[in-house]
C-alpha cells in the first residue's frame, strides 16, 4: 500500500514531525522529490483519515480513499501553490473523492433531508484525570460519535472541520466553495441535530 512504500522511502519521517519539516518537504516534492511525501503524511494521517472517515462512514472505504487522495496529491502537486495553506487543498482532494464515492454507491446520503435543534455539545475531550472520568469520557465519545455517523453529509462535513480540524470558517467555506453564511447556518443546524440526538440517546439510556 502507498502508506507503507512511504515509510520505506523515509524511515526517519515520524508522527512528531514540526510544520516546519512538513514544509520542507512540501517544497521538496514541488521540487520533483516524491520521496518526501512520507513527512507530510505523518503530518496528516490521523486527520485525512478522520476526516474521510466522516464522510463516508466506512472506515474500510475511508481507508481506500486515503490512499487515493495521495495519489492525487503526487499527480497534482505541481498545482498546489506553497503560499497558501496545505491543509484545505489536501482535504479539498479528499472531499472530492469522497463526494465521488458517495454519488456512485450512496446517493441518497447526498440528500438526507436537513433537521434543525440548537447549541453545541463538546466534543470528545482529549484527556480524563481518573479512572471514572475515563470511563465516561468514552462513553459520551460513543455516544458522539453515533449521533455524528446519522447526520446528513453536509453536516458532518462542516462540524468536523471546524472543530476535529480546527479550521475557521473562512477557510471551510473555501474548501466548500460556499458563501461564509451558509457555513454558519450549516454549523448552527449540525449543532442542533448533533445535540437533540445525544439527549435523545441519554433519555433512551436512562429509561434501560
Amino acid at each position: 500500500m502507498l502508506r507503507a512504500d512511504a515509510m520505506m522511502t523515509h524511515v526517519s519521517a515520524g508522527p512528531l514531525a514540526t510544520r516546519q519539516g512538513t514544509d520542507v518537504a512540501l517544497a521538496r516534492m514541488l521540487g520533483g522529490d516524491l520521496d518526501a511525501l512520507a513527512l507530510v503524511m505523518d503530518e496528516y494521517e490521523a486527520r485525512l483519515l478522520r476526516f474521510l472517515v466522516r464522510l463516508v462512514k466506512d472506515q474500510p472505504v475511508a481507508e481506500d480513499l486515503f490512499q487515493l487522495t495521495w495519489l492525487r496529491v503526487m499527480e497534482k502537486i505541481k498545482s498546489y501553490d506553497p503560499s497558501r495553506d496545505f491543509a484545505p487543498w489536501l482535504f479539498t482532494i479528499a472531499r472530492h473523492l469522497a463526494l465521488d464515492h458517495l454519488r456512485r454507491y450512496q446517493p441518497a446520503s447526498l440528500d438526507e433531508p436537513l433537521p434543525s435543534g440548537d447549541q453545541r455539545e463538546d466534543l470528545i475531550p482529549h484527556h480524563a484525570p481518573g479512572a471514572m472520568e475515563a470511563l465516561l469520557a468514552e462513553e459520551r465519545a460513543t455516544l458522539l460519535a453515533q449521533a455524528m455517523v446519522k447526520l446528513p453529509l453536509i453536516f458532518r462535513e462542516v462540524l468536523t472541520l471546524r472543530f476535529e480540524e480546527e479550521m475557521k470558517l473562512e477557510e471551510i467555506a473555501a474548501l466548500l466553495k460556499i458563501p461564509l453564511s451558509t457555513v454558519k447556518s450549516r454549523l448552527r443546524r449540525g449543532l442542533d441535530s448533533l445535540r437533540t440526538m445525544l439527549q435523545e440517546q441519554l433519555q433512551g439510556i436512562g429509561n434501560e
